[in-house]
């Protein structure tokens, strides 16, 4: 199924901040010395089944769920949800579990990833947020797994993506699982509003390992000033919860 992604004149001349959009929480986990995986890019498990359950909490509080496609190719997830937090999301008056949302810039997705294998009625739909530039064969690949939406840019306009959740999809919380190149572009938009994180037990080193924001040398737009509003420990991992200050 495809739909065609454009934005309005009106909301070109808007900022972010006055587009009606999801509440967008951002988790992520990380070292001591703040890399989030290796400089190969590899899945590192480096946190505990705490942290784990932690991102599944955080999973089923939303209504979306939005992963980078490089993100999901290297790591291969469902973007599902154990049991007992889809009967407690039915009980909140929840679908069974969030929308499964995938970004992809150049729309060379592989059909055979797992998220595409799942039951969309216990995993949740999936959508694509694409551009032009991908091909008719992996559009017709992707036909009857997924809701395509598709932007003329060169790369996805995650303005307008989070108005369509919200518009369409009765969107209202989104969690963002990564990765740190997503989540950089959202954060330069001003559109995180919550970052969870912990910090495991571990130091990496190196400087071609990435951290929250990238491998990108150069500094954001502007500093982001987060707002301490939950800290707690669990045996070696420390969990934080912050608030994205708005700039006024």
């Amino acid at each position: 199924m495809s739909r065609q992604l454009a934005a309005k004149n009106q909301s070109r001349h808007k900022g972010p901040s006055q587009i009606p959009r999801p509440f967008v929480s951002a988790t992520f986990a990380m070292t001591v010395d703040g890399k989030i995986t290796t400089r190969d890019f590899t899945p590192v498990d480096f946190t505990s089944r705490e942290d784990k359950l932690h991102l599944f909490r955080q999973r089923a509080l939303a209504d979306a769920v939005v992963i980078g496609h490089s993100t999901l190719k290297r790591d291969n997830v469902r973007l599902g949800l154990p049991e007992d937090l889809r009967e407690a999301r039915t009980k909140r008056g929840q679908t069974e579990a969030p929308l499964r949302v995938i970004v992809s810039n150049e729309g060379r997705i592989d059909n055979q990833l797992k998220i595409f294998q799942a039951d969309p009625a216990k995993a949740g739909p999936v959508l694509v947020f694409s551009t032009k530039r991908m091909t008719r064969e992996v559009r017709a690949a992707l036909a009857d797994k997924a809701t395509l939406h598709f932007s003329d840019q060169q790369g996805v306009d995650l303005v307008e993506m989070l108005r369509i959740l919200r518009r369409d999809y009765k969107v209202r919380r989104v969690a963002c699982e990564g990765g740190p190149i997503l989540f950089r572009s959202l954060l330069k938009l001003g559109l995180v509003d919550e970052l969870n994180l912990t910090i495991a037990p571990y130091l990496f080193g190196g400087a071609d390992a990435p951290t929250l924001t990238g491998l990108s040398k150069n500094f954001l737009p502007a500093s982001v000033h987060c707002v301490m509003k939950d800290m707690h420990v669990v045996g070696d991992e420390c969990f934080l919860t912050y608030r994205i200050k708005k700039k006024r």
